[in-house]
């Protein structure tokens, strides 16, 4: 077989790959989302550097928790959980230098605290509401845990 049927072979099982890797995503988005609550939430993994170390993802309330799946992974379980009683919200902001290029475009940065430290989420406006519904809806008598 010639050198050009081998590499247009190649191409065509790369381009195979691509396909059933973004209908697995969209497969995986449906499923996260089949039970309400599902919402663009991006989370800072590591704030040395300005602007550095955000990733796209999703979250998801689960009964007192907020989970949070890597938007890009194939991993059916969150990345990340944080208790309701564990977080408190601390302030919001907008997004400054090159987190403008690195979250969603309507996006505000939120800052929450926790007993692991301060916790940086980014999230639309409207979600950021129902963030702040959800952290103030915690059973009675439920204090944040420090």
């Amino acid at each position: 077989m010639p050198l050009w049927q081998w590499i247009l072979d190649a191409v065509a099982a790369v381009l195979v790959l691509v396909l059933l890797y973004g209908i697995a995503l969209v497969v995986r988005r449906r499923l996260l989302s089949r039970n309400g609550g599902t919402f663009e939430l991006s989370y800072r993994v590591r704030s040395a550097g300005s602007g550095r170390g955000w990733l796209l993802g999703i979250g998801r309330y689960s009964g007192d928790q907020l989970e949070w799946f890597r938007i890009f992974s194939l991993w059916p379980r969150p990345k990340r959980s944080w208790p309701r009683v564990e977080l408190s919200y601390a302030n919001q902001r907008e997004p400054e230098g090159v987190e403008r290029m690195s979250l969603f475009g309507d996006h505000v940065v939120v800052t929450c605290t926790s007993p692991e430290g301060e916790v940086e989420l980014a999230m639309s406006p409207s979600s950021l509401t129902g963030f702040q519904a959800w952290l103030e809806a915690a059973p009675p008598g439920t204090q944040m845990i420090l």
